[in-house]
């Protein structure tokens, strides 16, 4: 697939010199990045350690990526520098307000989710990179912009997002905080009056194998929207736009960076995954790393 959309892409660009020259330079470009990180802890061998006690059953799926907090950093000087302090505290009115919110509007069956809500928590389902291409994109095709400028903020963009995960990432397993599936199955065990224990609920998409502080796709999306607020400056911000593969392709679309941002941080709520304090966390600290990567870039 990679090879085809090369030369699909080269297709249309005249023979000679110049194409020449461009090809050299993007290909001495990726040589550099490649070689940059040959030896940044990526391919470190998983040793994460389950939690149990001697001869205890526990679920066998290792979670995921638990080795990325010793990933070398882009632009941030250490995978902790952005993180966050803890969550709340179990026996706090803010645990049990996160806590109801999304055993309600949350679960697989909910009837306090709207239609529209659903449809937004679908459409976040996807995780992967490539559903904020299509944000940056709609930056990127604003008229008048280079070829070199957009190279530029691809590359600032991706390295702000890796950045991200790789912060988050430390900041999951530095605090080990529970999903909301586990928290509600055991509610009768957090020592707060004001949650009820649900045996059977579910969340609407599955559980990402990883834990809960702070949410993901927020510190990605505030990361993301902070780079393109940095990028236009002063100049009107475009309609963002982006398709989800996890809602047959559906494109979205948002008026602010600010809108993009809160309905990420929304969306995982409605999913039934992650808590309110998680998501302004997660946001906040993605508006720190994003800031950090345009002034390090």
């Amino acid at each position: 697939m990679i090879e085809k959309s090369y030369a699909a892409a080269l297709k249309f660009i005249a023979d000679g010199e110049a194409k020449e020259a461009g090809i050299a330079v993007g290909t001495r470009a990726a040589e550099a990045v490649l070689a940059k990180r040959m030896n940044d802890g990526s391919k470190e061998v998983d040793t994460y350690r389950p939690h149990t006690s001697a001869g205890n059953y526990v679920p066998t799926t290792i979670p995921a990526v638990p080795h990325w907090t010793n990933r070398k950093p882009w632009l941030m000087k250490t995978s902790s520098q952005f993180r966050p302090g803890a969550p709340p505290a179990l026996n706090s009115k803010q645990w049990a307000r996160d806590f109801m919110e999304v055993k309600n509007i949350g679960r697989l069956d909910s009837a306090q989710r709207s239609q529209q809500q659903t449809e937004i928590a679908k459409f976040w389902e996807a995780t992967l990179p490539p559903i904020y291409h299509g944000v940056v994109h709609s930056v990127a095709a604003q008229t008048g912009r280079s070829v070199t400028e957009n190279a530029r903020l691809f590359a600032l963009i991706t390295q702000g997002a890796d950045d991200a995960l790789i912060a988050v990432f430390d900041a999951k397993y530095h605090h080990g905080f529970w999903r909301p599936i586990t928290a509600i199955r055991n509610a009768d065990i957090d020592g707060n009056d004001d949650t009820e224990r649900d045996a059977t609920w579910q969340p609407f998409i599955p559980t990402p194998m990883h834990p809960e502080y702070p949410c993901a796709h927020c510190v990605v999306a505030g990361t993301v929207g902070a780079i393109l607020k940095a990028e236009m400056g002063s100049l009107p911000m475009p309609v963002l736009s982006t398709s989800s593969v996890t809602a047959n392709g559906v494109t979205r679309s948002w008026p602010s960076v600010d809108e993009f941002v809160q309905e990420v941080s929304d969306a995982r709520i409605y999913d039934g995954v992650h808590y309110r304090t998680s998501a302004e966390v997660g946001t906040a600290m993605g508006i720190s790393i994003g800031e950090n990567t345009v002034d390090k870039f």
